[in-house]
């Protein structure tokens, strides 16, 4: 398919989003031009200073780089994460937020404790 500036866009078969911060990242799968063939296409999405769109930044990752793709940014990323900031702790950008919790006030029922000061009697 092609879009309005005659680039040829074509449909992702799976695609994966990921919200960080200010940044949203894609991942997505597409075919080649014959379909015989696959791709990824890694995109970073950032909302404009000026409030007019997003600035996107897209590589292309073919299939024979894959594995060295992948076996260089798990080193990259391990060599920042144990040697360059051991202390930081990444997983708290994976941890649930806490439940909300009621104020006593809002489990205060009046009724039932007056109930139970009558039967105290």
């Amino acid at each position: 398919m092609e879009d309005s500036n005659g680039k040829n866009d074509r449909e992702e078969l799976f695609s994966k989003r990921i919200k960080a911060g200010k940044r949203t990242y894609f991942i997505d799968v597409k075919p080649t031009n014959k379909g015989e063939d696959f791709f990824i296409t890694i995109t970073e999405s950032k909302k404009r200073f000026d409030g007019y769109g997003y600035d996107k930044h897209k590589i292309f990752l073919y299939k024979e780089d894959f594995n060295k793709f992948s076996a260089g940014l798990a080193e990259v990323i391990d060599y920042v994460k144990s040697d360059l900031m051991p202390e930081y702790d990444f997983d708290m950008y994976n941890r649930e937020p806490a439940p909300e919790v009621q104020s006593e006030s809002e489990d205060f029922d009046i009724d039932k404790e007056l109930s139970n000061l009558k039967n105290d009697f």
